[in-house]
């Protein structure tokens, strides 16, 4: 297990989607929105970076989302609002049957009263109750920009993107459609869905349309590259686009662009970012030197990674646990042990080593060094400290990796008496221990604990459960296993399945190995060739002359001469009567001499079915043109049954001409 997919994830900025609502709680005549501009407080700040205002003032976004009346402890003079509507606004959101309190308070409501409620539910994860207020307000025409910014943002946290995508799709106004608060609401949607390419498509439609991006927009964008392949040279493209629209990367687009280095391991990327930065009058704060030495992490480059935390301190900024816990992990993958450790004390002593992270990534490395010993003595110190039982899945793992069976189950069952909490991560770990012990009866329970709570299986607890059942040698449930990971759409493992096919023909089940072989057949990877001819042999055992055939037809140049030369004798013998002639002349395109008995075999079964005789008939022409010649017992046969066809001057004709041949 990565265990550094445990860490701290790279700290964000404080969201912007709180603020993508312009004029969240007025409705302003155009000429008021006109005058609007976007202010951008430093990332490091605790507020939204995004106020909206009249004035140039920037408004705090902290205030009680039921307060419609004050902005920084004052009234603000844009939204007009009396003490009813304060009240009507407070009923509704209070009532435990809102439907009926809107429909009675309808009247003393305006567009901005009801985003209001509109954000509670929203803040409130109420997703049905968010869906249901904003059709009612579609329905009365209460809607703003606001509202659709908002109701879209929701959508989003909820993975409702078919919701927001209809509701984008039918506004009719062409200015509200490319309003930029309402796009980037719908593009921030689509990538917490995980839509990447969808959301660049989509944002050059928007364009297309009418959108003209802003800063913020780009943001969003950005963001979603951390996250992708190819998410580097994407971002290279948004950058350049942006400046080529007038607009200055700042604090929070050069952050991204550092986690986005980071994520790609992009070391000298991400020194040039923050050189620049550094060149451009922006001053780092917390987040960049996290991100910088999120990338000196990757390959544990601990020199540079002290320069950046000693430039961090002189520049007056103080690490935090974020800082000094990356710090720990570039320290943990450089191989310096002891100053790990050293450092893990220093979190301890700061109060920064509550939960187990710190020393995940300690015990982590020392594991995959061999050093179970130390990586056990690390679980023991953690154990005191917050867990969410990572340390277990570490140290379950390592044991499993050094061979010791009975102290991985141990610690698994130890597990599941101090805590009572499953993800998949923690029931793969334990089923592996459990499999590789032959625990049996737990390997079932922790099936039944997946199925109870709803987790579904993922390609690794496939794999650990094939390898198990071949080891078992429980070779159907193996094959139950394969076929339900395949439905599921997982890639199936070549070595496994290989292995698998060879015990399934072995053991009496060749139809369920020819099935298996297909699903490696069609996946993405390119089987090896052997697996073919282990296949082929297999069904000639089995008498499944059919399937045998197709795996030969498609795969002769990977099969030796003498499986070719069984095949041919073993069809002829017993194969479909019908398919003769198609084997004999799939096996001369390949290349191969069909032997004079595999063809004299081929006669004897026509001539002992006089009701093919345009087959029979129709091979002799064939031969010929091929090179082939009739063996003197071929022909002796020939010309005794020629009777039985009622075509025996026909026959005679072929054999002379052969003759004259």
């Amino acid at each position: 297990m990565e265990v550094f997919a445990l860490s701290p994830p790279v700290p964000v900025f404080p969201s912007r989607h709180s603020s993508l609502s312009v004029a969240a709680t007025t409705s302003l005549p155009a000429g008021a929105r006109k005058n609007q501009r976007v202010i951008r407080v430093p990332a490091s700040s605790g507020t939204d970076r995004y106020h909206i205002s009249g004035s140039g003032a920037s408004r705090s976004s902290q205030s009680s989302s039921l307060d419609v009346t004050k902005t920084d402890g004052k009234r603000n003079p844009a939204t007009p609002v009396n003490s009813s509507r304060q009240d009507a606004v407070a009923e509704v959101i209070q009532s435990p049957d809102w439907v009926s309190a809107l429909s009675r308070l309808e009247t003393k409501l305006q567009v901005q009263d009801l985003n209001i409620i509109l954000r509670f539910f929203g803040k409130s994860k109420r997703w049905q109750d968010v869906s249901q207020l904003f059709n009612w307000m579609q329905e009365r025409e209460m809607t703003n920009i606001a509202s659709y910014s908002s109701f879209m943002k929701y959508m989003g946290e909820s993975r409702n993107l078919i919701r927001a995508l209809h509701v984008y799709s039918s506004i009719e106004d062409e200015s509200t459609r490319n309003n930029v608060s309402i796009c980037n609401s719908l593009l921030g949607c689509m990538l917490k869905d995980r839509k990447f390419e969808s959301c660049i498509k989509m944002f050059n439609q928007m364009k297309e349309n009418g959108l003209v991006p802003d800063l913020f927009t780009y943001s969003i964008l950005l963001a979603g590259c951390a996250k992708v392949e190819h998410g580097y040279s994407q971002a290279l493209e948004l950058v350049e686009e942006l400046e080529s629209r007038g607009l200055h990367m700042d604090n929070v687009i050069y952050g991204t662009l550092l986690a986005i280095c980071a994520s790609h391991n992009l070391c000298e990327e991400a020194e040039r970012f923050f050189q620049q930065m550094n060149a451009e009058g922006l001053s780092p704060n917390l987040f960049h030197y996290s991100s910088l030495l999120n990338a000196y992490s990757v390959d544990g480059d601990h020199k540079k990674a002290d320069e950046i935390v000693k430039s961090m301190k002189s520049a007056g900024l103080v690490p935090n646990k974020v800082i000094l816990t990356t710090l720990l992990k570039v320290y943990v993958r450089g191989g310096l042990l002891e100053r790990s450790r050293e450092l893990l004390i220093d979190l301890e002593n700061l109060g920064y080593a509550e939960d187990e992270i710190p020393f995940c990534l300690v015990m982590d490395n020392l594991a995959k060094k061999g050093d179970v010993r130390e990586a056990k003595i690390c679980l023991n110190l953690c154990l005191h400290v917050a867990a969410d039982g990572y340390s277990y899945s570490i140290m379950i793992s390592a044991f499993c990796r050094n061979g010791q069976l009975k102290e991985a189950k141990e610690l698994a069952r130890e597990y599941e008496t101090i805590y009572d909490k499953y993800d998949l991560v923690m029931l793969n770990t334990l089923l592996r221990a459990y499999c590789n012990a032959g625990e049996m009866e737990n390997v079932m329970q922790m099936l039944r604990k997946m199925d109870a709570l709803k987790i579904s299986p993922d390609w690794n607890t496939f794999q650990i459960l094939v390898k198990y059942f071949l080891k078992e040698k429980l070779y159907h449930l193996a094959y139950q296993t394969v076929e339900d990971m395949h439905s599921k759409g997982h890639q199936v493992g070549e070595e496994l399945c290989s292995s698998l096919i060879l015990e399934l023909g072995k053991s009496g089940a060749p139809s369920e190995a020819f099935s298996v072989y297909n699903m490696l057949r069609y996946s993405k990877t390119t089987p090896r060739k052997s697996i073919h001819e282990k296949m082929l042999n297999i069904l000639i055992g089995a008498k499944l002359f059919k399937n045998a055939y197709v795996v030969m037809k498609d795969n002769a140049e990977d099969i030796s001469a003498p499986s070719l030369d069984k095949f041919a004798f073993s069809f002829m013998q017993a194969g479909n009567i019908n398919m003769i002639n198609d084997v004999v002349k799939a096996l001369h395109r390949c290349g191969r001499k069909i032997d004079e008995e595999v063809l004299h075999i081929a006669i004897s079964r026509y001539i002992a079915r006089p009701e093919k005789e345009e087959l029979l008939l129709h091979l002799l022409k064939w031969m010929p043109g091929q090179g082939y010649t009739l063996n003197s017992s071929s022909r002796d046969l020939l010309l005794k049954n020629s009777h039985l066809f009622g075509q025996r001057q026909l026959i005679a004709e072929i054999l002379a001409q052969r003759n004259q041949g």
